[in-house]
């Protein structure tokens, strides 16, 4: 709000309050100073008549009830003596100066913010000079002439007095309109809405100029009816906004509220929201009025957010979402008749994540771009590629003459990613496997991305860069696999685990003896014993084996440590060791637990590893193997030769023992070449001054060629299948026997 002196000064400027100004106003009255002079000879007399005059008024405006409550009056009747008397000696004696009609107009100001009725004022002086003109011509009964011209003099003062009341109530009035006026011109302007009004009787249409300017249309192209309105709308949207108005019309709907596009004067469609309300003017004609807002980035950003919620950010292709309804479409096209075939294409780049962890994120982004540009390549209008996530892309395949097809489609994206390609100034081969399932029908499309997912691990498992068709065999190996992984996750709390042992056997000319054991777990599922191949892998896949591989540890150890109470002092325990165990952060520390929970001296502990294993070289894997080589523990290197055969291995990790993988032995007999890579690994081991251990003996040649090459260290089904220790025991001590005869013996055993 202004504060006074502001207002008084924009009111003095707008009633030209100026001394020109104030002169005029008197000469438009006919009041001269000798008028106010005649007053002010007889002021003495006129105060006590103002004073009389106030206490009437009072008495007569506390008639009604609705001014009762205030005591604010007019100037001139206010109810304080020092007011009154003020106010009656300017009003008498003058003089009519600026400091004067300042006073006046802050009084009448006041008023106005009181909210102070003009006709009570007025009504005020009406009585004022009804009083006065009465008591004047009272007192001067005997001089009419003397009580004329007062009066003519004080109605005179009065009228210009209540003149500037007048004008100041006017003046306020009107600055207050043009104020409200500017607001409301400063809200639309703020607020960019186009304004509208329809006289729905006489059908006339009136836009603002900002509505003008949303359509870029000039005046002369306003429209000026509602059929003109409509006439900007496309065709689509003309019935709904028609019936949206005929329902608020009709009371249906308490609004008008609705967003629809409207022509600009290039033919462009703009986005607008249509807001109403309908009412009744003062002559009973109904108006429907209202704003128009530009909302066409709000539409902008929302069809980005629907794209974005489609779409994959890097490469632009439909994402996992979209895919689904794309399949959903075609899974009801499928069911109807004559309906022609469609397939599901599930691919993955092989080895991706060498180029991301080599290259770095951002050459791998690049890298997914031209694979998906490649893909849409060898696709035919009307095929659907997505990114499904990753290096994960999904091919919807559909309208194919024959089911044989999709195999085909498949064969030319391997070939088309097989072609080197060029990033980040770098030449890149990739390739990739497919898995491919047919699209069965209504209610039936997520089943085929499942069944074109399990066909893509099929194709993996086979060595990658492979494709592989969906069969029935695969479903039921997953439904295998996945009751396998339910049983598994309780088969050590049941203890279902049993833990059977191979003798290792150092053979001499003159005597043979077991020198070690090598644990093996086995799972009795009910009356079946699951073979190993079957359980270890979905073991290690969901990290199962390092707690059941703790367990085969520690029952092991104790195991053994009894048979060294039973005269087997030197007997060595041989265990297995997955790569997700050895990973596990201070997994040597878990060793020395098991040690020193069991009393089994770690001397006598040798942990088997693989070349697989050894692969993954790291820095952690390095030290836990020389932390446990610290320890006292011994490292059998597992299988050796069925993998790289690194030598770099034999030398960079902490090796004691070499295991020759049975594949060799068990065909060196026959095969010279193969006798000569085992003569070779044992004379490598020896070299190494590493203990060398022949797998998979089973028969008298194996036994003779192991003897002729030197190899000291045997196991296999030649001296004892893998047993219960209550079946192990029994040859362990009749090889204690000195009349023990190992030639006679084994095959005995072997049954």
């Amino acid at each position: 709000m202004l504060d006074l002196k502001k207002q008084l000064q924009e009111m003095q400027t707008h009633l030209g309050l100026n001394p020109a100004g104030i002169r005029q106003r008197m000469q438009i009255l006919a009041l001269e100073d000798d008028h106010l002079a005649h007053l002010s000879g007889h002021a003495a007399v006129i105060e006590e008549l103002h004073l009389a005059c106030a206490e009437a008024l009072h008495q007569h405006l506390r008639q009604f009830s609705e001014l009762s409550s205030t005591s604010e009056y007019p100037g001139l009747f206010t109810p304080l003596p020092y007011q009154r008397l003020r106010y009656c000696r300017q009003l008498l004696r003058g003089p009519y100066d600026m400091q004067h009609i300042r006073l006046r107009v802050l009084s009448n100001l006041g008023h106005e913010r009181d909210q102070l009725e003009s006709r009570t004022c007025l009504a005020a002086y009406h009585f004022y000079l009804q009083y006065m003109h009465a008591a004047l011509s009272d007192h001067w009964a005997a001089r009419p002439d003397i009580a004329q011209r007062l009066y003519g003099c004080l109605l005179k003062a009065v009228f210009f007095d209540m003149s500037l009341a007048v004008d100041t109530h006017a003046a306020a009035g009107q600055m207050a309109l043009e104020d409200s006026e500017a607001r409301y011109a400063r809200a639309v302007l703020g607020a960019n809405d186009g304004l509208w009004e329809w006289q729905v009787d006489d059908d006339r249409m009136q836009v603002s100029e900002r509505w003008l300017c949303m359509l870029e249309l000039d005046i002369d192209a306003a429209p000026c009816s509602f059929g003109d309105w409509l006439a900007l709308m496309p065709l689509s949207h003309r019935d709904a906004f028609n019936t949206a108005v005929q329902r608020h019309l009709s009371g249906d709907d308490p609004h008008l509220h609705l967003e629809c596009q409207l022509r600009k004067r290039n033919g462009e469609l703009v986005w607008v929201l249509i807001r109403g309300l309908l009412c009744v003017d003062a002559h009973g004609q109904r108006l429907l009025a209202g704003s128009q807002t530009d909302i066409s980035q709000r539409k902008a950003a929302e069809r980005e957010l629907v794209h974005s919620s489609l779409h994959d950010p890097l490469t632009g292709l439909p994402n996992r979402q979209s895919m689904n309804e794309l399949l959903l479409q075609a899974s009801q096209r499928q069911s109807r008749p004559g309906a022609r075939h469609a397939a599901v294409l599930f691919i993955d780049l092989d080895r991706f994540k060498l180029i991301n962890d080599s290259l770095g994120h951002h050459t791998g982004d690049l890298v997914l771009i031209q694979v998906a540009n490649r893909i849409e390549r060898c696709l035919r209008p009307g095929d659907h590629l997505c990114r499904f996530g990753g290096d994960e892309f999904v091919v919807l395949l559909d309208d194919m003459a024959v089911a044989s097809d999709a195999e085909m489609v498949a064969k030319h994206i391997m070939n088309a990613l097989h072609q080197p390609i060029m990033v980040s100034n770098r030449r890149l081969t990739l390739s990739a496997s497919i898995g491919v399932a047919g699209l069965k029908g209504h209610d039936r499309e997520q089943d085929a991305l499942r069944e074109a997912d399990l066909a893509l691990d099929l194709a993996k498992a086979s060595g990658k860069a492979q494709m592989a068709l969906y069969s029935d065999a695969l479903q039921r190996d997953a439904h295998h696999r996945l009751e396998m992984e339910n049983a598994l996750n309780d088969a050590l709390s049941r203890n279902q685990f049993e833990i059977y042992y191979q003798p290792i056997v150092e053979v001499a000319a003159s005597r043979s003896r077991v020198v070690g054991v090598e644990a093996l777990l086995r799972w009795r599922r009910g009356d079946r014993l699951v073979p190993p191949d079957e359980f270890i892998s979905v073991l290690e896949e969901t990290g199962a084996i390092v707690e059941v591989g703790e367990w085969v540890l520690r029952e092991a150890c104790r195991q053994v440590l009894l048979w060294h109470a039973n005269g087997h002092k030197k007997l060595r325990c041989s265990v297995n060791l997955s790569s997700r165990q050895l990973q596990e952060s201070g997994f040597a520390d878990v060793v020395a637990r098991v040690l020193a929970e069991t009393g089994f001296p770690a001397t006598s502990l040798v942990l088997e590893i693989t070349e697989s294993l050894l692969m993954q070289d790291g820095p952690e894997t390095l030290a836990t193997l020389r932390e446990l080589e610290n320890s006292g523990v011994r490292i059998a290197l597992d299988d050796f030769g069925t993998g790289f055969s690194s030598l770099g291995y034999l030398h960079r990790y902490p090796l004691h023992i070499i295991k020759v993988d049975k594949s060799f032995i068990t065909k060196a007999a026959g095969d010279e070449r193969l006798k000569a890579i085992s003569r070779a690994i044992i004379g490598l081991g020896r070299g190494l001054r590493m203990d060398i251990i022949a797998e998979g003996i089973e028969t008298p040649e194996q036994m003779e060629f192991l003897h002729t090459e030197g190899c000291q260290f045997v196991q296999g089904y030649w001296f004892g299948r893998p047993q219960p220790a209550g079946l192990t025991k029994p040859l362990l001590d009749s090889m204690l026997d000195p009349d023990f005869d190992l030639h006679s013996a084994a095959p005995a055993l072997l049954h």
